[in-house]
């Protein structure tokens, strides 16, 4: 195992700063672009249900660089990698800002998810490199603090943003931290590279990106874009014959992307195919909660961000009873209880309307908050826990991928569903009951992955410490 470098006092200090409000960055607008998205829609003139393709673009952005950061930051040096990280974000974000129509904005949050998706896991590598074992811990969890800030703050924030000044300012406020961070990054950054040339699987690289690309398009093709049945049909077989090529390759090649020696660990196998199917439902709430709120039960921004408050702070709160619950019970009962549990506290919001009482209201969010943390900490670490460490990096890159692609996939599914159930011209009822139905099909979407952890070892208990990979 190669030895930590040697960092100065001054840098050591400054280095969990940097990458802590770099992951600060990224978690906040997550999650405060989903308020405004109604704000938005107004002044682009387009309809608040079919806006998903600006949430969409970063997520899938970030998906598909994850895999190439690490041998970017190998190849060309951690410090020139993480400050273009910064400043493409900074950038993206600048450009979000002055977009005056939808196909702009989503280009610009591609070009802000370029940045979103090397910020963290260049960050990531060089806190692995530059501080030794005894350290390493403590150092990630100071890390770890800001993801749980960020969407505690950031729909609160966005929507407070709409309200009393402009959407603009969502992205705006991205920029004095970003030039702030690229010179502090320059300055204090270890400059770190791969000693040896490592070779990256590019034909895989596009095989994969192209199959994710083309699978989520045609799913959004269904709402945001009323894609024609055909071109839906035709981009979900080619994606599909693209990944279907990507795994016939890898399977054949020294040092294929993903390696599909991985899923011979079965936990590996269930952990990675649990968080595809049942982040759908999580990574919907972000997009579906806020639009319910704002368009079809009459909340302003600001209202419709501290709704989502409870979200954040039940997942806070849970937190520390995941690991002695899993402990326990093992992952098998967990995972299969807290995901049926999961599902029909989605679907039970197909229940709200307009009577609905706040106290009830809230204490739904709070429940989806605890138990949406619960499913995060239990899938994530029963993907990981079995790994050698040889296969750890690589694993925990495609469980990352898999991450983010399942939270596009879950938006786009829900903008296809939602656009399903809207017919042209409903408003108040027609509208509420278009997002009922939208989160009974995402709740019992959900509730399918309990059958793919029923595959998991009844016996399996904590072997690992508990890893935060949101």
């Amino acid at each position: 195992m190669p030895q930590p470098i040697s960092l100065d006092a001054r840098t050591a200090r400054i280095l969990p700063w940097l990458v802590a409000i770099a992951f600060f960055m990224q978690t906040l607008d997550g999650t405060i672009l989903n308020t405004a998205l109604p704000a938005m829609a107004a002044d682009l003139a387009e309809n608040p249900l079919r806006m998903q393709g600006v949430v969409i673009a970063y997520m899938l952005t970030v998906a598909l660089l994850i895999p190439a950061s690490g041998w970017l930051a190998d190849r060309f040096g951690t410090r020139r990698i993480f400050c273009l990280a910064i400043t493409l974000f900074t950038l993206g974000s600048l450009f979000c800002a002055i977009s005056s129509s939808l196909d702009q904005l989503v280009g610009s949050r591609v070009l802000q998810g370029m940045g979103g998706a090397l910020m963290l896991p260049v960050g990531r590598l060089v806190v692995l490199r530059a501080y030794p074992r005894s350290e390493f811990v403590r150092v990630m969890t100071f890390i770890a603090l800001p993801g749980l800030v960020g969407p505690l703050i950031g729909p609160t924030l966005g929507g407070w943003l709409v309200e009393y000044a402009s959407w603009h300012w969502i992205f705006l406020i991205n920029l004095p931290v970003g030039l702030l961070g690229g010179v502090v990054a320059y300055r204090f950054m270890p400059d770190l590279k791969s000693p040896e040339r490592i070779r990256f699987d590019l034909i895989g690289f596009v095989l994969f990106g192209a199959a994710m690309v083309l699978i989520t398009v045609a799913l959004e093709g269904l709402g945001e874009m009323h894609m024609a049945h055909t071109r839906v049909l035709l981009l979900m077989v080619i994606g599909s014959a693209c990944l279907a090529a990507y795994w016939l390759r890898a399977g054949h090649i020294e040092k294929p992307l993903f390696s599909p020696a991985l899923f011979r660990t079965r936990s590996f196998a269930v952990g990675i195919f649990g968080n595809l199917f049942a982040r759908l439902g999580s990574g919907a709430l972000p997009f579906l909660l806020p639009l319910l709120l704002q368009v079809a039960l009459g909340y302003s921004p600001a209202q419709a961000g501290m709704m989502m408050v409870p979200l954040a702070l039940g997942a806070m709160l849970v937190k520390p009873l995941a690991n002695p619950l899993i402990d326990r019970l093992g992952y098998r009962r967990v995972l299969i209880g807290n995901t049926l549990l999961l599902g029909s506290l989605i679907a039970s919001l197909a229940t709200v309307d307009g009577d609905t009482p706040l106290a009830l209201m809230l204490l739904q969010l709070s429940l989806i908050g605890m138990v949406n943390s619960m499913q995060f900490t239990a899938m994530n670490t029963v993907t990981l826990v079995g790994l050698s460490y040889q296969d750890a990096s690589s694993g925990n890159s495609l469980l990352s991928v898999v991450v983010q692609l399942s939270m596009s996939l879950g938006v786009a599914a829900a903008g296809a569903l939602l656009g399903g159930f809207t017919l042209p011209g409903n408003e108040g009822e027609a509208v509420l009951h278009a997002f009922q139905l939208t989160f009974l099909c995402i709740g019992g979407l959900s509730m399918l992955a309990t059958a793919l952890f029923f595959q998991l070892d009844s016996k399996s208990r904590m072997a690992a410490r508990l890893m935060d990979l949101e």
